[in-house]
C-alpha cells in the first residue's frame, strides 16, 4: 500500500511520532467491533484525546464512510457549528480535494438573529448556511452546539434537507447526548456520532483528517 502524502505530517520526525502513536493506540485499545476504515477514524478521535473510551462510544450510519469519501472527492463544503472546527482543519489536506470550510456563528446578522428570536447563534447560523445553499449535499460537523445539530436534524425533516454526512458530535450537559440520539435515527442521512456527553471540536477533527487520509489512499 502506498504512502500517504498530502494527509500525513510535513516532516519525518512529525509522521513518525503519529504513526508510532498510532500503533500504541493498537496495542492498547483491545478489541473492537470497528471496520477497518471505520477504526481508522476512531484510532485517530482516540489518537487526538488520549481518550479510549471512544473505542465503543463512537457509532457510524453504514453508508457514513463511503458517503464521506465521495463527498471529499467532490469537493463538498464543509459546514461546521464554530470557527475552532475551521481553524483545526488542515488548508493543504482541504485545498488538495478541493474542499471550503464554513462557519457563521459571530456573524453579526446571526447574532442579531438570534437575540431577535431568542434562539441560539448556532441555529441561525445554520439557518444562514441553509440559505446560502451551503448545506445541501455538505459535510455537516458539530463539536459543540447541540441546537446546530438539532436544527439540521429538523431541517432535513421539514425542508427536505440532504447534506452527504453529519459528523455530530457536540460536547455538553444540555442536550449534547439527545441531539446525537435524535441524529442516530436518521436513516437516509449517513451520520458518525459520539453517544453521551463526550465530545468536542477536537473529535470532528480528527474524524475529518482520518476521512481526507482515507480518500487520498482511495485515490491512489
Amino acid at each position: 500500500m502506498q504512502q500517504n502524502t498530502i494527509t500525513e505530517q510535513m516532516t519525518q520526525a512529525g509522521q513518525k511520532i503519529e504513526h508510532d502513536s498510532f500503533a500504541i493506540v493498537d496495542q492498547e485499545v483491545g478489541t473492537h467491533h470497528y471496520s477497518v476504515d471505520e477504526w481508522n477514524i476512531v484510532r485517530r478521535m482516540i489518537h487526538a484525546t488520549a481518550d479510549f473510551e471512544f473505542n465503543g462510544l463512537t457509532r457510524f450510519h453504514p453508508d457514513s464512510v463511503s458517503a464521506g469519501l465521495s463527498a471529499i472527492s467532490l469537493g463538498a463544503n464543509i459546514v461546521a457549528d464554530v470557527e475552532m472546527i475551521c481553524v483545526g482543519l488542515s488548508k493543504p489536506r482541504l485545498s488538495h480535494f478541493g474542499v471550503s470550510t464554513h462557519h457563521f456563528i459571530s456573524d453579526a446578522d446571526v447574532i442579531t438573529q438570534a437575540k431577535a428570536e431568542n434562539s441560539t447563534r448556532a441555529v441561525q447560523a445554520m439557518r444562514k448556511a441553509q440559505r446560502l445553499g451551503l448545506l445541501q449535499n455538505s459535510i455537516v460537523a458539530v463539536g459543540n452546539a447541540p441546537t446546530a445539530l438539532l436544527e439540521v436534524i429538523r431541517m432535513i425533516n421539514e425542508e427536505n434537507l440532504r447534506p452527504a454526512l453529519i459528523v455530530g458530535m457536540p460536547v455538553g450537559f444540555v442536550s449534547a447526548a439527545e441531539s446525537k440520539t435524535e441524529t442516530a435515527l436518521l436513516n437516509d442521512i449517513p451520520w458518525i456520532v459520539t453517544e453521551g456527553r463526550k465530545g468536542g471540536s477536537t473529535l470532528v477533527v480528527a474524524a475529518i483528517h482520518a476521512l481526507l487520509a482515507l480518500a487520498e489512499q482511495a485515490n491512489k
